[in-house]
């Protein structure tokens, strides 16, 4: 308890001090934002004016009403949340076909890939694949408050167990035997299975409930296929054990906490990730436990800091704890018909064996006139797992670097669809003593078509 008092005070000075140079603007981002979502005046209240709910699909309003939606955690704006009950900016865009039936508020939102990958130098190799996600939500009142109801799917586990080639990629195993090394996993077929309840107390706070078999506990920044910054890059970050790894959980309890723009959470969930049996729903012990501080100081910025104590993360060294805190800023800008984010993050993973490393993503991306998007990633972290026990160089931290680039042209399509073809090219900084096994200067690409509803 001593521990997580003074974890939750260390992380309310670091978004006091993160918000502190964000503050000049807020009243500025207000003015615009208030101005840009104004619904029009049409002469009449709401009581002279009823609107028919049944029938009304939010996929055909102007955004700047689909923004005003209330969220699913809190009266505040749906844009403002992200994947499991993580913050991004109020003014992220609102992907989705979202409709009206009856009193439930529904949004459909998913994504798929088709890919070519080459992973270049000794340790590279190629594969054509496809990821995807689909979610389904729903919302309604219920009493004095909004039950909730998510549920997210993927067709990853099609590509096999062992994933694709992505190279100083580590974490989780493809046959319950040896770490995956230099490959992403799949996600699992079932991403996220959950319920919450929400409930005002005032007009400015509110408590809410979430539980999730699978869900996602309050650590770490949006998973990164829910960053707009993130989100059309079609590859995992190799920070992905550093800063949110735990997006599918099986078995987590949240309760949360939220006065205006700041909310504090905790959640208890199960700390092992996921095996290597994709499509099955795993238990256990709810054995970890983590609380978070989120703050969006104006509508264009959200802020976050967390703490989690992880039992036995990895199935492969079930004897190892990890204390993880996580930073992150995400800043989102409307321009005009266009939307630019960009998300920096960092994690700092450190196990009850003494060994503390520690991960740095900064990733934005830029779509213009709803047709093309550029985007870019950069992270450095300290890789311990880049070879099996017994070579000799097993067991050491590396400090690696990677940067990505990519672009995305969208098709003219069907009013919810976007249909686009794309591609990204990944250079790497490596320490003399990796070019032996990666090469001096390897070099690797993706070539990709995809999917996505809006």
């Amino acid at each position: 308890m001593k521990r997580l008092l003074t974890t939750v005070s260390l992380m309310a000075c670091a978004v006091a001090w993160s918000a502190h140079g964000a503050e000049q603007n807020q009243n500025k981002d207000q003015t615009q934002m208030e101005h840009a979502h104004a619904i029009p005046d049409t002469g009449g209240t709401a009581e002279e004016k009823p609107m028919d709910h049944s029938t009304l699909d939010h996929g055909n309003m102007p955004e700047m009403n689909r923004q005003n939606m209330p969220g699913m955690f809190g009266n505040y704006p749906m844009t403002r949340e992200a994947s499991g009950t993580s913050w991004g900016p109020d003014s992220s865009p609102l992907d989705g076909m979202h409709a009206m039936r009856g009193d439930w508020s529904t949004m459909v939102h998913g994504f798929a890939n088709a890919i070519y990958d080459h992973q270049g130098g000794p340790r590279g190799d190629a594969k054509t694949f496809s990821t995807s996600m689909l979610m389904l939500m729903g919302q309604r009142p219920l009493g004095e408050g909004t039950l909730g109801l998510r549920g997210m799917v993927s067709l990853d586990p099609l590509m096999g167990k062992s994933g694709y080639p992505l190279l100083l990629q580590t974490g989780e195993t493809a046959n319950g035997a040896t770490p995956l090394i230099d490959r992403q996993h799949p996600h699992d077929l079932f991403m996220e299975l959950a319920a919450s309840y929400s409930l005002p107390l005032s007009e400015k706070s509110g408590v809410f409930g979430y539980m999730g078999l699978p869900g996602e506990p309050a650590l770490g920044p949006p998973a990164f296929m829910h960053r707009f910054s993130g989100i059309d890059n079609p590859e995992a970050p190799i920070t992905h054990h550093w800063l949110d790894s735990t997006h599918i959980t099986y078995g987590v309890v949240t309760l949360g906490y939220h006065y205006n723009d700041i909310r504090l959470e905790a959640s208890v969930f199960r700390g092992r990730e996921p095996d290597q049996y994709r499509y099955n729903i795993e238990t256990g012990e709810l054995d970890s436990a983590s609380v978070r501080l989120s703050y969006n100081p104006t509508l264009a910025w959200a802020l976050q800091a967390s703490y989690g104590h992880i039992v036995s993360p990895e199935q492969l060294q079930p004897d190892t704890n990890v204390n993880r805190t996580t930073t992150s800023v995400i800043y989102n800008q409307n321009l005009r018909g266009n939307n630019w984010q960009t998300t920096f993050a960092q994690g700092r993973d450190a196990t009850n064996e003494g060994v503390t490393t520690n991960g740095y993503l900064l990733e934005s991306a830029i779509n213009l006139a709803n047709t093309h998007t550029v985007f870019g990633r950069l992270e450095r972290v300290g890789k311990n797992e880049l070879f099996l026990p017994g070579m000799p160089l097993a067991g050491q931290t590396f400090e690696v670097s990677k940067l990505s680039a990519g672009y995305v042209y969208d098709f003219p399509a069907e009013h919810h669809l976007k249909i686009g073809i794309g591609g990204l090219v990944s250079g790497y900084a490596l320490p003399s003593a990796l070019r032996e096994t990666y090469g001096d200067h390897p070099t690797s690409y993706m070539l990709f078509a995809r999917i996505k509803i809006q």
